[in-house]
């Protein structure tokens, strides 16, 4: 554990003045230092205008929904939240039950999906057996629903000042990446992706989608080992995710998606394994970073 790794590292002279301590504390790898966390896939953006965005509705959503209720502004109800769905994979909407906010009368709820079936699956996993309160009707969400099929014609909209686009990513049962705009900024959420090479090919549609993107979140979950072992699973290796943000000069990369089995440590290596890669993978620069709970990036 995490106290029994710090001790074996302690010497005498890391303890006999409080420099010495504070140059220990900062010696220590960061993976020491909190946690990844392990809830699943579920990013807020938050617009200009404080209008809320929520791409996918994974575990985390019952995190975000309690820290909804702490903010100013949220726990007076009849506000709006736009919740975004890349596929429907248990892991990205097993949060839904959990979101407070939609059993708030006063709310209003808006999901969106490429998926025509998208209120069927929604309702359909909150049913008996599978949960003992139902999605709508009696006892279940009482915030006013509408829900959005993003048809081909559709793949451009906006949310308030924000424009979005969404494009469809390799991933078994079929996914979607989401690329969205406001104030000359761009940030892409792409979980659940397995990089093919025509995603780095410079068309005119990739070039509007990824180009010069300020923040990535891209789906980073394997080394080149496991991805050559794991092809067709719909995920990719972290050292792919550099050289698609170097392709594509994207400024910001953030390691997404990270395998249930790793640990803190093998996560935080591989962060350090994707940096060295990046030193060698050609020209460009991107700053590579490890998605955490609770995270913030500013825009």
């Amino acid at each position: 554990n995490r106290i029994a790794a710090v001790v074996q590292r302690i010497a005498p002279k890391d303890v006999e003045t409080a420099d010495s301590r504070e140059r220990f504390l900062a010696s220590l790898p960061e993976w020491l230092f909190g946690t990844i966390g392990g809830n699943t896939s579920c990013v807020e953006v938050e617009t200009s205008a404080g209008e809320c965005i929520i791409l996918d509705a994974g575990s985390g959503l019952r995190e975000l929904s309690l820290s909804l209720r702490q903010r100013p502004g949220y726990s007076s109800g009849g506000n709006t939240f736009h919740i975004l769905f890349s596929h429907f994979h248990w892991d990205h909407i097993q949060g839904l039950p959990f979101f407070s906010q939609a059993f708030d009368p006063r709310n209003r709820i808006v999901f969106y999906s490429a998926n025509p079936d998208l209120e069927r699956l929604l309702t359909d996993q909150m049913k008996t057996p599978y949960f003992p309160v139902p999605m709508q009707g009696p006892g279940g969400f009482r915030a006013k629903l509408e829900f959005v099929h993003l048809s081909e014609e559709d793949r451009r909209f906006s949310i308030g000042n924000v424009h979005v686009r969404w494009q469809d990513v390799n991933h078994p049962g079929g996914c979607v990446a989401y690329m969205l705009q406001e104030g000359g900024r761009k940030f892409i959420y792409s979980t659940d992706t397995e990089l093919t090479r025509e995603n780095f090919l410079k068309t005119e549609e990739n070039a509007a989608f990824f180009a010069d993107a300020d923040v990535l979140v891209m789906d980073s979950q394997y080394t080149m080992g496991e991805a050559l072992e794991k092809t067709g699973w719909g995920h990719s290796a972290f050292s792919m995710t550099v050289d698609f943000s170097l392709n594509w000069g994207v400024k910001r990369l953030v390691l997404f998606h990270h395998e249930p089995t790793y640990t803190d440590q093998k996560i935080f290596t591989l962060k350090q394994s994707a940096d060295w890669y990046r030193e060698y993978a050609g020209p460009g620069e991107v700053a590579i970073e490890i998605a955490r709970e609770g995270q913030e990036i500013c825009l």
